[in-house]
């Protein structure tokens, strides 16, 4: 007597196949996994006794190699018919997947159908069977297919009726999508989830009044749902969805995604103050601070941004204590806030326990400033150099904050020695070329001045700033005042209405001996960003049409806010000592 056996052996090698279905079934709600678990287990009770002959093993195994060798057709045909011989359906479920692999939609169809026919009571092989047909756009035997999905399993009618929007995502009629589902879920209408997934298809399909009403009834039948309450407000014009959102917080407090999507909402449109009170709310109603580390980040940022830094420090605390992914950013905060209340030890420490990532860098360059605060420069800048960056433009970054430290303490001159050793070893690197040619420039090396910035346009044609820095730097000089206006105006093109450039190109203008044009540009660019050394052209623009007057109030409105400012200190000694 030949032995007889059940695929059992197939079915594991099976399990451990590489190749996937391309087409995906919705997870289960959590609701189903038990009962999923008992239909698996008399599903396997239940399958069929197959007699494992040599002819059936070569079949499966030359299926398998034909799969594993991209000939999804032939692959997919052989184990249809073995399924078709067998009526095992794992070996109709095989042949849909790779059918479906391979693109070849019409296998898939016939495989998937006879695995329904093997399996009417499976739920995934009536997910299988209905995407494959979407992926065909097969509208009208969707509907009898979808019709016999809902009436599957009428304890899960609801779980069921809110799978279609996923289902039918990959459907590109999308108004035949909305009539599908419109036709299939008529006999529910008295169910919420019926009128959410109708809701879905109709905004999908641009019906936003049909959509609406939709939605509208799903809540009238479910005030207290989420889901349809968020939907709702994505529909909606912002005010209208705002007060929706918030109606619905005022009847149901504990429901947190509306909350977070209010709170996040509230942000966007910069209303700060209201946007945290909502985050405090679900920061409050959470037992496990641990589970809410971005509320307590975005509790932390909002304050910050409010400038309320004692209420900000106690959040990014917990923060930090919690290890959350964005602790790094909470100790830099903390650095920053510490740094700002004078705490300069303490700044040290927290910028010292921010690791590699975003905010290394910047951490570094704040910890710089602080020991530069502490008379400490030497130490600041071998504290650059420390720094572990692998990066050369974060190596560039680096050396430009050492340079800045150099020049706040009138070090020109070696200012100017660590670019020159920068761009030795990084002699086309934009940054440190712009950063060297300002440098020369306050040195008065204005040979070096252009061939930096010359040679910074010619590797970055778009550099607006560049254009701009040679255009000032011969205007200021009073020589080559054509080109100078020719930089500046193709500066101007790259960053429009840019107020530095703007300046620029009034005392280019000036310049030129054209006043009034000069006048026109400079107070547009004022009125735009009152900065001292526009504030200090204007001045002399103005002194120079006889209004001695608006001169003087410019430039003492400006010394007020900026004492320290070189250009503006120059200029009033210059004309108004």
């Amino acid at each position: 007597m030949k032995p007889i056996f059940t695929l059992l052996i197939i079915a594991a090698i099976l399990s451990s196949g590489s190749l996937r279905a391309e087409v995906p079934a919705p997870e289960a709600p959590a609701a189903e996994t038990d009962e999923a678990a008992k239909q698996e287990e008399a599903a396997i009770a239940g399958l069929p006794n197959v007699e494992l002959t040599p002819r059936l093993l070569y079949q499966f195994l030359l299926a398998e190699i034909a799969g594993q060798r991209g000939q999804f057709v032939d692959s997919a045909e052989l184990y249809l018919d073995m399924a078709k011989r067998t009526r095992d359906p794992r070996l109709a479920r095989r042949a849909t997947e790779i059918a479906a692999h391979g693109r070849r939609m019409e296998i898939a169809q016939q495989s998937a159908q006879l695995w329904l026919d093997i399996e009417p009571a499976s739920l995934q092989a009536h997910l299988t069977f209905i995407n494959v047909l979407v992926a065909q756009g097969r509208y009208e035997e969707l509907k009898t297919a979808t019709a016999a999905l809902l009436a599957l399993a009428p304890q899960h009618i609801g779980q069921n009726l809110l799978r279609l929007n996923r289902l039918f995502a990959r459907g590109e009629d999308r108004k035949a999508v909305r009539d599908l589902i419109g036709a299939v879920t008529a006999p529910y209408l008295q169910l919420p989830e019926a009128h959410y997934v109708r809701a879905v298809a109709a905004f999908d399909a641009r019906d936003l009044a049909a959509a609406r009403e939709d939605i509208q009834q799903a809540l009238k039948l479910k005030p207290d749902w989420e889901a349809a309450v968020l939907l709702l407000a994505q529909m909606s014009e912002k005010n209208e969805a705002f007060s929706a959102l918030e109606a619905f917080i005022a009847a149901n407090p504990q429901a947190r995604d509306v909350r977070l999507t209010y709170a996040r909402a509230l942000v966007a449109d910069k209303r700060y103050t209201e946007g945290r009170r909502h985050f405090g709310v679900l920061l409050e109603q959470s037992d496990d601070p641990a589970k809410s580390g971005d509320v307590l980040f975005a509790v932390a940022v909002l304050s910050l941004q409010l400038n309320d830094k004692a209420d900000a420090e106690i959040h990014l605390r917990k923060l930090a204590e919690i290890g959350h992914a964005e602790a790094d950013k909470a100790h830099f905060y903390l650095g920053q806030i510490a740094a700002d209340s004078n705490r300069r030890d303490e700044a040290l420490q927290w910028f010292g326990k921010v690791g590699r990532g975003e905010q290394y860098l910047p951490a570094r360059l704040q910890a710089a400033n602080v020991l530069v605060k502490q008379g400490k420069l030497e130490e600041a800048r071998q504290h650059l150099a420390a720094s572990e960056v692998a990066d050369p433009r974060e190596r560039a970054q680096l050396l430009i904050g050492e340079v800045q430290i150099l020049r706040e303490a009138g070090r020109m001159a070696d200012a100017h020695a660590v670019m020159e050793a920068g761009l030795e070893r990084q002699p086309d690197q934009p940054e440190l070329l712009y950063e060297a040619a300002m440098i020369a420039e306050k040195l008065g090396r204005h040979a070096e001045v252009e061939r930096r910035l010359r040679r910074l346009i010619e590797l970055m044609p778009d550099h607006a700033h560049a254009h701009n820095a040679l255009g000032y730097s011969f205007a200021d000089r009073n020589v080559n005042l054509a080109e100078a206006f020719a930089l500046i105006e193709r500066a101007l093109q790259l960053a429009p209405n840019d107020p530095l450039i703007l300046d620029s190109k009034g005392w280019t203008l000036f310049r030129m001996g054209d006043t009034p044009a000069a006048l026109d540009v400079l107070g547009a660019a004022f009125r735009m960003r009152p900065d001292p050394e526009i504030a200090a052209h204007l001045g002399e623009v103005l002194w120079s049409l006889g209004r001695q007057d608006e001169a003087r109030q410019t430039w003492e409105k400006a010394r007020v806010e900026h004492p320290a400012n070189e250009v503006l200190t120059e200029t009033i000694k210059r004309l108004a000592p």
